[in-house]
C-alpha cells in the first residue's frame, strides 16, 4: 500500500505528478480547501462584511465554489452569499444546469437569483447564434459579453460589493494565451484573479479558484458528491479556446507541472506591464447606463448588430 505524502497513515489514491505527492481522498480534498483560503488571502479577495454574488453556472467549477465559499463563510458570520445563475438560454442544455444550479444553492441556505438572456435583451442565445450565423463572431464571443453585463447588472440589485466567478487555473493560462494569440498583450494586465479598480457601476471581480487545475476541481466535486452538469456547452466547440485548452492539456501530460509554470510567467508579465496599462475610466453606457469605456457598451453594440440582422 502507498501511503498518503501529507497524513502518512491512508492510503493514497491520486498521483499529484506536478509536485511529486501521493494524496488520500482526505488530505487532497483540505488541500484543495486550503488552496482556495489561501488564494483568498494572498490577493485579499474580500472584506470580513462583503455580500458576495457567485456566478452559478451549474457546472462543476461553480457548484464546488459555491460549496467551498459557503464553508468559509461560517467562519464569518458578517458576509453573505448570494447565487447569481444567468440563463442564456440554449435548448437541451441550459434547463439541467439551472436545476442543478438551484438545487446546490438551496442545499448550502444560499439565496439565488435566475435571469435570462431573453429577459434582459430579448433573445435567447439560441436565437442569437441563428441570427448571426453568417458573421464572423461565435455565440460565445457574444455569450461572454452579454454574460458578463447580466451578472453586473443583478450584482447591483442584490447590493452585492464583490463578484465571485470561477474561473480555474486553465482558464487563466488559456485567456493568457488567446490574448497573445489575438495580438492584445496588454489586455493580460486587466485579468488575473482580482479586478478592483475602484469605478462607480462597476461591481469588482475576484477569481478563487484561480490556482487551481481543471481536472482537480472535477476530482474534488466527485469525492464531495457535488451534483454538477457533465455535458459541455453545445456552442463551446466552436470556440478557438477549444483549441489552446486541447493543446494545453497535451503538453501538461507530457511535461507535467507546465501549466502552473505558465500560470507564473503570466502573474510575471501582469506585475511588469501594470505600471504600462493604460488607466480606463469607465463611463456610463448611452443606452443601458451599465459602465464601458467608450459611449456605448460592448453588449450594446453586439445588440445592434443583431436587431440589424
Amino acid at each position: 500500500m502507498v501511503k498518503c505524502t501529507i497524513c502518512g497513515v491512508r492510503e493514497a489514491f491520486y498521483a499529484r505528478l506536478y509536485s511529486g505527492e501521493k494524496l488520500c481522498a482526505k488530505c487532497f480534498l483540505e488541500s484543495i480547501e486550503y488552496k482556495v483560503r489561501a488564494t483568498i488571502a494572498k490577493h485579499k479577495m474580500f472584506e470580513f462584511n462583503d455580500r458576495i454574488a457567485v456566478a452559478v453556472s451549474g457546472g462543476k467549477d461553480s457548484v464546488s465554489l459555491l460549496h467551498i465559499l459557503a464553508k468559509i463563510e461560517k467562519d464569518f458570520p458578517r458576509a453573505s452569499l448570494n447565487a447569481i445563475i444567468v440563463d442564456e438560454g440554449i435548448k437541451g442544455y441550459r434547463d439541467e444546469a439551472i436545476e442543478i444550479a438551484a438545487e446546490n444553492s438551496a442545499k448550502h441556505g444560499v439565496t439565488y437569483t435566475v435571469i435570462s438572456f431573453k429577459e434582459l435583451y430579448g433573445f435567447t442565445l439560441d436565437e442569437i447564434a441563428e441570427i448571426t450565423k453568417s458573421g464572423d463572431l461565435t455565440p460565445c464571443s457574444y455569450c461572454g459579453v452579454l454574460r458578463r453585463k447580466a451578472l453586473n447588472m443583478v450584482a447591483k440589485r442584490s447590493g452585492a460589493t464583490k463578484i465571485a466567478t470561477a474561473h480555474n487555473l486553465d482558464d487563466e493560462i488559456q485567456t493568457f494565451m488567446l490574448n497573445i494569440i489575438h495580438g492584445d498583450p496588454m489586455r493580460i494586465a486587466r485579468t488575473g484573479p482580482t479586478y478592483n479598480d475602484e469605478e462607480p457601476w462597476f461591481i469588482p471581480r475576484v477569481k478563487p479558484l484561480c490556482e487551481v487545475l481543471e481536472k482537480e476541481i472535477t476530482l474534488y466535486a466527485y469525492l464531495k458528491g457535488i451534483r454538477f452538469q457533465e455535458s459541455p456547452c453545445p456552442y463551446a466547440s466552436a470556440a478557438l479556446r477549444n483549441d489552446v485548452r486541447n493543446a494545453l492539456n497535451r503538453l501538461e501530460e507530457k511535461h507535467p507541472g507546465i501549466k502552473y509554470t505558465i500560470y507564473g510567467s503570466t502573474e510575471k508579465i501582469r506585475e511588469a506591464i501594470r505600471e504600462r496599462k493604460p488607466k480606463i475610466h469607465l463611463n456610463q453606457c448611452a443606452v443601458c447606463g451599465e459602465p464601458t469605456t467608450g459611449e456605448i457598451c460592448q453588449a450594446c453594440q453586439l445588440l445592434q448588430k443583431i436587431n440589424v440582422h
